[in-house]
């Protein structure tokens, strides 16, 4: 059983910075937080959802969307189970919820499709 938090989502400018954590809690037959790949993906109103930013391969493996390449940094602490996406030089357009989520054997790093895990999001607001 994986279970997902995040937080660290608010209000902020439009030029401005938010850093977004995702605390992973693995029980049961689900161990070996390195082992999975792990992604930050946001839903507009009316949009559908999208990927961001996955790592994987305990962190050596980053990808990224084209819209968020060099503005938004992927990174993850092992020993702390926890994973971060680093949000700078805001625009409105990234306005969504965020959403981190987790799972095995990931083909497609920012398909939504591979992941079973989900946490229950956290809402970022870009004003201009």
């Amino acid at each position: 059983q994986v279970q997902l938090v995040e937080s660290g989502g608010g209000s902020v400018q439009a030029g401005g910075s938010l850093r977004l954590s995702c605390a992973v809690s693995l029980t049961g037959y689900s161990v070996y937080y390195s082992s999975y790949c792990m992604a930050w993906f946001r839903q507009a109103p009316g949009k559908e959802r999208e990927g961001v930013a996955g790592i994987c391969m305990g962190g050596s493996s980053t990808y990224y969307a084209d819209s968020v390449k060099g503005r938004f940094t992927i990174s993850r602490d092992n020993a702390k189970n926890t994973l971060y996406l680093q949000m700078n030089s805001l625009k409105p357009e990234d306005t969504a919820m965020y959403y981190c989520a987790a799972d095995r054997g990931v083909q497609t790093v920012l398909s939504p499709y591979e992941y079973n895990y989900w946490g229950q999001g956290t809402q970022v607001t870009v004003s201009s």
